[in-house]
């Protein structure tokens, strides 16, 4: 009988730390990052859904948002500002992420393939999923940035501010509302968020 590899592969994307050029508090790894980002995806759409009339499956967005980075498991995480640095750099980054997803892929049994095909390359008949996912990403980003400041490290200062100003430039209306009413919280400690635990 063939074993398959694939979710042991998965499971090392605790390996993976994020943020490598930034001094940091305490290291995110890519396990951790993508749980948050599942986490907000669900929640942007519930608020799309029930705030804006929205009908976005916020299930399957939050399943496909949970593997939204697991091709860095064997690119590693490329700092975003080098990613982006030109049309060049982002065109091959792509063509190495289509890479790592079908060698990835090709380590499932043909019976689970296609299905985890459809959620590490969506192809969403809804893009507005596939952007909110993104927003989630960002926010997920902010988060970050949030903590390593409220710990006094001063480093994350310029990408919060430019993580803001990305969110805000989205216009999109149930990132505004997540910013609105959560997002605050993080800025606080356990004991001032009054959780009775």
């Amino acid at each position: 009988m063939k074993n398959y590899h694939f979710f042991a592969v998965m499971s090392r994307m605790k390996y993976i730390n994020r943020w490598s050029l930034m001094k940091n508090t305490r290291n995110e790894n890519l396990s951790e990052h993508s749980l948050d980002v599942a986490m907000i995806t669900h929640a942007l759409c519930i608020i799309h859904n029930r705030c804006f009339g929205g009908n976005c499956d916020a299930e399957r967005a939050a399943v496909i948002a949970l593997y939204h980075d697991c091709t860095e498991i064997i690119t590693g995480d490329l700092p975003t500002p080098i990613k982006y640095s030109s049309k060049t750099l982002r065109r091959a980054y792509a063509d190495i992420e289509q890479e790592a997803a079908d060698q990835l892929l090709n380590v499932l049994p043909d019976y689970m393939r296609e299905e985890l095909q459809s959620i590490i390359l969506p192809d969403e008949t809804d893009p507005y999923v596939l952007r909110l996912i993104k927003a989630a990403d960002k926010l997920s980003a902010l988060i970050k940035c949030i903590e390593e400041i409220r710990m006094g490290n001063e480093e994350f200062r310029k990408a919060r501010e430019e993580s803001e100003k990305y969110l805000l430039a989205l216009d999109m209306p149930e990132v505004k509302v997540f910013m609105r009413d959560f997002l605050p919280s993080y800025s606080l400690t356990l004991d001032e968020q009054n959780i009775a635990l």
